[in-house]
């Protein structure tokens, strides 16, 4: 077991494809509990296995989270040639309407895939499978990111991702708790607003994250319920904290927030990093990889909690066996012969 006394309850990501000097002297100093990766961090293959490797090198720890968003679609930060890349989600949410086995099949087949890249590359969470809704009135920043407008084959489709990903040794992150599916505005820009009634949120916003509650790591949302706090975002409400996501929905693994440089929160870096912990999450993400913002961000970020150490653990276990090997070229001709037909 490694000590994660000394890290910092914050996740960081970096400016460029290698590590500067500046950078790896923070990192070592401050410990964040991880790393995040996006699409300005990627060129190769093994580039991009050196970078992780030396995120790790910087904090001392071999088994340091390292995440990426990885779903299929629009939202995918490795490509082609070098690595495979996915149709979205709702493309497997549709085609389950006509042909439910084929859909599971080929998500199956799909996510096995991304999950080969990922553990080559040294990636060990990924920020999937997306559980919201999608209405008439979803915004196009989630729109076909979301498998359907049913929350039983969100359920059923979400639960083929989570299960290929842990079967890979990859932790999956649902998100966005406990649902971005009624929001009408993107919250990288502006802060939506969901006024449906408490009782309807949960029969249908939050029933796909109470039936996969049992998953390691989740996601905050940045939007205000008005039916439950009307005053803060999911993120930094303890209401939708403690009450929702740890009660209703009965999530107990590690809970951290979306992006904290999202305009849907208002205040400094320090401010909304301070007001997510305060509300209950284990961990804040910042993303932009910009040095001095990170600096301003883990000058309020505390040591993990023991809770939130044995949150990390437990998710951990998922390295416990061999990932099988598999057999990418097959499963690849597999795929395509599934998906030769389009559908609309």
């Amino acid at each position: 077991m490694v000590d994660l006394t000394n890290c910092r309850s914050v996740i960081f990501g970096c400016e460029g494809t290698t590590l500067s000097a500046a950078e790896k002297k923070f990192f070592k100093a401050e410990q964040p509990v991880g790393f995040i990766l996006f699409a300005r961090n990627v060129e190769t293959p093994k580039q991009l296995k050196k970078l992780v490797k030396s995120l790790r090198t910087a904090v001392g720890r071999p088994d340091a989270p390292v995440l990426i968003d990885q779903e299929g679609g629009r939202v995918q930060r490795l490509r082609a040639p070098h690595w495979f890349e996915a149709k979205p989600f709702g493309h497997f949410g549709d085609l389950y309407q006509t042909d439910p086995e084929r859909a599971i099949e080929a998500l199956r087949l799909t996510t096995r895939l991304i999950a080969a890249d990922l553990r080559e590359a040294g990636i060990t969470v990924n920020c999937t499978p997306c559980l919201d809704l999608h209405l008439p009135e979803t915004v196009d920043a989630i729109g076909n990111r979301a498998f359907a407008d049913n929350p039983q084959v969100i359920a059923r489709l979400g639960a083929v991702v989570a299960e290929e990903m842990l079967t890979a040794g990859i932790i999956p992150v649902v998100k966005h708790m406990p649902g971005h599916g009624r929001a009408t505005i993107d919250s990288h820009h502006a802060l939506p607003h969901v006024g449906a009634p408490h009782d309807t949120l949960q029969e249908t916003d939050f029933a796909p994250f109470k039936t996969l509650s049992v998953l390691p790591w989740g996601m905050t949302s940045h939007i205000v319920f008005d039916a439950i706090d009307p005053d803060h975002p999911a993120t930094q409400s303890a209401a939708i904290i403690k009450d929702v996501i740890r009660g209703e929905i009965g999530f107990s693994g590690l809970l951290l927030t979306d992006d904290l440089n999202m305009e849907a929160l208002s205040g400094s870096l320090a401010e909304r990093a301070t007001a997510a912990l305060e509300a209950g999450v284990d961990i804040v993400l910042h993303c932009s990889g910009v040095l001095t913002e990170m600096q301003e961000v883990a000058a309020v970020c505390p040591p993990l909690t023991e809770e939130a150490q044995a949150r990390i653990e437990l998710g951990n276990r998922v390295f416990d066996h061999t990932p099988d090997k598999i057999d990418a070229k097959a499963d690849l001709a597999r795929l395509n012969d599934l998906l030769e037909t389009d559908i609309a």
